[in-house]
């Protein structure tokens, strides 16, 4: 059984970009409409793998609903989250709380340039 989330962004391109540079995920499938639209991405590292999709009529993400935040919050746990955070606020991600140590473990959260929510954690939890 496998269970990833598929994000739904405006401009998949450029969060391809974001997604690959600031994670190291690498895309191992795409397809696209005939205007150049992403429908799906799939984009993988180890065991770790999300999708993605440009907005449509069908699908909208969370600036196009007009939410200035996402209902949904994606934990990730990484070896570095210090690096990680830095990595996603120099690709345009905003810091909702900084990283650091807490009684549960090092960790932050941050929201991508495309209005989702991200915890990072230390990958051995602390």
């Amino acid at each position: 059984m496998n269970l990833f989330p598929k994000l739904v962004v405006d401009d998949a391109g450029r969060a391809v970009e974001f997604y690959t540079t600031v994670l190291g995920l690498k895309e191992t499938e795409r397809f696209e409409t005939p205007d150049g639209k992403i429908v799906h991405v799939r984009l993988v590292l180890g065991d770790v793998q999300l999708t993605l999709k440009d907005e449509d009529a069908v699908d909208a993400g969370p600036t196009a609903l007009g939410l200035d935040r996402s209902p949904v919050i994606i934990n990730l746990e990484v070896p570095d989250p210090d690096a990680v955070g830095s990595r996603m606020e120099a690709g345009g991600a905003t810091v909702i709380y900084p990283i650091e140590d807490h009684p549960y473990g090092r960790m932050g959260r941050l929201r991508d340039p495309f209005g989702h929510v991200w915890i990072l954690r230390l990958l051995d939890g602390g």
